[in-house]
């Protein structure tokens, strides 16, 4: 064998060689590449080893724009081109923007866009540059959005502008494809004078939920107080009545006993008096009478004591009680 012919079948084999590896084509797992044969759609790849022609079919290249962040005031722009598209969900951050609220106060708000190519066929022919189309309309539908609401609700419905914002976006980009799964806003900045205002009043209100605390703990103190109080009084009103009570059966038992020791006493003289013959009557009057001159001469300054007339003739009978006496 000549030396041209091992030239040769050298230069064949090599040519075999690339354009096998040109027709062989291995996409990783979650990823895909659209192929064009001629120029015109043909296939999708899917995650393995695939075949396709050499020189013939060709991987669709993808050009992108992303704005990724800012130097300065001016932000910076990343070009490139790729044949691979992503089928997993991606997240894309997009820079702060001014949007103006129904009540004319501008604010800058940021995003975060979760999405996912679904149809990649749709990604590559039915828009160009994806990703600054979804931060445009996102942008866009933020303007929207946030125009609707005043500052207030802005602040304190974020939930509610998520929600809106994915609906949106999700509807407007199903036909591109793509799946907008969720949207989270990271911050809403208003101006310095509107923050300053506002931090003003979140202390105003928080002073005056410290006073109306202080003023229900001073109540509940008062009504307290004043509940103890009236069951302390309760109390001495019922120990002073319980006393009363106490005292007035005392008083009762002594009068009860005192009448009963009295008619004792009456009922022992009556028998005297029934044994000596003297007059009942005539008796108990003269020591009523005794007892009556033993408290006017009780005093030190009684010097004189008048004794009425009717009272000689029941002193003259203290003889006849003398007897009495001297009969028991």
């Amino acid at each position: 064998m000549s030396t041209l012919s091992i030239v040769l079948a050298a230069i064949v084999v090599v040519l075999a060689i690339v354009i096998i590896s040109a027709g062989v084509k291995v996409v990783p797992q979650s990823e895909t590449r659209v192929i064009e044969r001629l120029g015109r759609f043909h296939s999708v790849l899917s995650p393995g080893l695939n075949f396709i022609i050499p020189f013939i079919d060709r991987p669709k290249t993808i050009y992108m724009r992303r704005v990724e962040s800012s130097v300065g005031s001016r932000p910076l722009v990343r070009l490139s081109a790729t044949t691979v598209i992503d089928l997993r969900e991606q997240v894309y951050d997009f820079p702060s923007q001014q949007v103006i609220t129904r009540d004319n106060v501008t604010t800058e708000i940021n995003a975060l866009l979760y999405f996912q190519i679904t149809d990649p066929k749709k990604a590559v022919y039915e828009i160009d540059n994806l990703p600054n189309a979804i931060e445009k309309l996102t942008q866009t539908s933020l303007r929207n959005v946030i125009g609707e609401l005043e500052l207030d609700e802005t602040l304190t419905s974020r939930d509610t502008i998520n929600s809106k914002l994915q609906n949106i976006l999700d509807d407007a980009t199903n036909k591109w494809g793509v799946k907008v799964n969720r949207v989270e806003l990271q911050d809403i900045t208003p101006p310095e004078s509107v923050r300053v205002a506002m931090e003003k009043q979140m202390q105003a209100e928080r002073n005056r939920r410290a006073e109306i605390l202080n003023a229900e703990g001073e109540k509940q103190s008062l009504i307290l107080r004043s509940e103890g109080e009236k069951a302390s009084k309760i109390n001495q009103a019922e120990a002073t009545k319980q006393a009363e009570i106490l005292r007035a059966e005392g008083d009762a038992q002594a009068i009860i006993l005192n009448a009963q020791a009295e008619a004792e006493a009456i009922r022992r003289v009556a028998q005297a008096v029934t044994d000596t013959k003297t007059d009942p009557a005539t008796y108990m009057l003269a020591m009523k009478y005794i007892d009556t001159l033993k408290e006017l001469t009780s005093g030190t300054d009684n010097k004189t004591v008048f004794l009425p007339y009717e009272a000689s003739s029941v002193l003259s009978s203290l003889g006849s009680i003398k007897n009495l006496f001297d009969a028991k």
